[in-house]
């Protein structure tokens, strides 16, 4: 259960950190769409470990696999199957904490859960190699965004207490964004943000930090009115990922100290489109998209794992000390990015899909 998300396109990830292989089978997806493979293995490098000096070193090449659901370069509307297979997993790494409980994971909720049976190793099915899986189902549905003209763009806008100056600059560009190892678009603060978490790394500490996103071009109209609202569904698919403790869309909480007069975004007309003179609501308004800017935050909290002895509890009760061993990331925010994106990429297309849903040649060449 909790393993599957969607409703028209609709995505089911398995595996654990440390077995044999994760992956996603995505059901709903429409036929004869390109199918862009290298597109896709350039989402899951910016997502892999191991591709800089401040994340873990875990190597792991992320090579797509694709199983089923394609054929001769497009999609063929049946199930599309994609593995990636773990190849530098080190379980003995976990081995003093298979009976115990790490500060602020998941191992006591899984052993209360799960009748005290489950995989500890890397974390297993909780850890945020399964995030993975998610980022090449979210790569698939950006190909379809990409058919509507809409860009799903994220970035670090904050490493603790190092904040960007304008935190939904305009005319963001990905070059920009992945010109620097943290993905964030100011390159004085970039390198700011690179040295904390060096620092951080060497005190055996972590540190949390918030991503940015703007989508741009969304149609209008995606949504579902009351329980199914375009905003709530965003803030669900951010709240999945690991480590998430915060997410809020347009003027957010700091919207609570205006007034209803400076906060109403007022309407006009440019040519057949309706567009708004501000942009408080954040592109969506009675939950559904009104075609401007989407625009939300996601808060990420400091890695669970440290490099430093803490106290907790075996499974028996006793008391015990923790220190982490082997490769985690201090800072998981450089990784996050393309995680928020993908996520993002999803619930906008499944609700794209919904509008459509009688429409089963949306991608054949004129």
């Amino acid at each position: 259960m909790g393993n599957s998300w969607g409703t028209i396109f609709r995505i089911a990830t398995f595996g654990e950190s440390h077995g044999k292989a994760i992956g996603v089978v995505i059901d709903g997806c429409p036929p004869n769409l390109p199918f862009d493979l290298d597109f896709i293995q350039n989402e899951m490098n910016r997502r892999k470990p191991g591709q800089s000096a401040i994340v873990t070193q875990r190597k792991e090449n992320d090579q797509i696999e694709v199983l089923s659901g394609v054929w001769q370069g497009k999609t063929t509307g049946t199930p599309i199957a994609l593995m990636l297979w773990n190849e530098d997993a080190k379980s003995q790494d976990y081995s003093h904490i298979s009976h115990s409980f790490r500060p602020s994971h998941a191992d006591y909720t899984y052993f209360a859960k799960y009748q005290q049976h489950y995989d500890y190793r890397g974390g297993g099915r909780s850890s945020a190699r399964e995030t993975a899986a998610r980022v090449a189902a979210g790569a698939v549905a950006k190909l379809i965004l990409q058919k509507l003209g809409t860009s799903v763009i994220a970035y670090t806008s904050q490493i603790g207490d190092i904040a960007i100056k304008e935190a939904f600059p305009k005319n963001m560009r990905t070059e920009t964004i992945e010109s620097n190892i943290v993905r964030c678009p100011e390159a004085d603060k970039a390198e700011a943000m690179v040295q904390l978490i060096k620092e951080v790394r060497k005190e055996g500490d972590s540190i949390g930090g918030v991503v940015n996103c703007i989508i741009q071009n969304t149609p209008v109209g995606l949504g579902e009115p009351i329980f199914d609202k375009l905003h709530a569904e965003l803030g669900k698919a951010m709240l999945s990922i690991n480590a998430v403790k915060g997410f809020e869309y347009g003027s957010g909480f700091g919207g609570v100290s205006m007034r209803g007069s400076a906060h109403n975004d007022l309407f006009y007309r440019e040519g057949e489109k309706v567009k708004t003179h501000t942009n408080y609501s954040g592109g969506i308004q009675g939950g559904i998209s009104n075609g401007e800017d989407i625009y939300f935050r996601v808060a990420f909290k400091p890695v669970a794992t440290l490099m430093q002895s803490q106290t907790s509890i075996d499974q028996e009760g006793n008391p015990t000390e923790i220190k982490g061993k082997g490769r985690h990331d201090p800072c998981v925010v450089p990784r996050a990015v393309p995680i928020v994106e993908a996520m993002a990429a999803l619930v906008l297309v499944d609700f794209y899909l919904l509008q459509l849903r009688n429409s089963t040649d949306l991608f054949t060449a004129s």
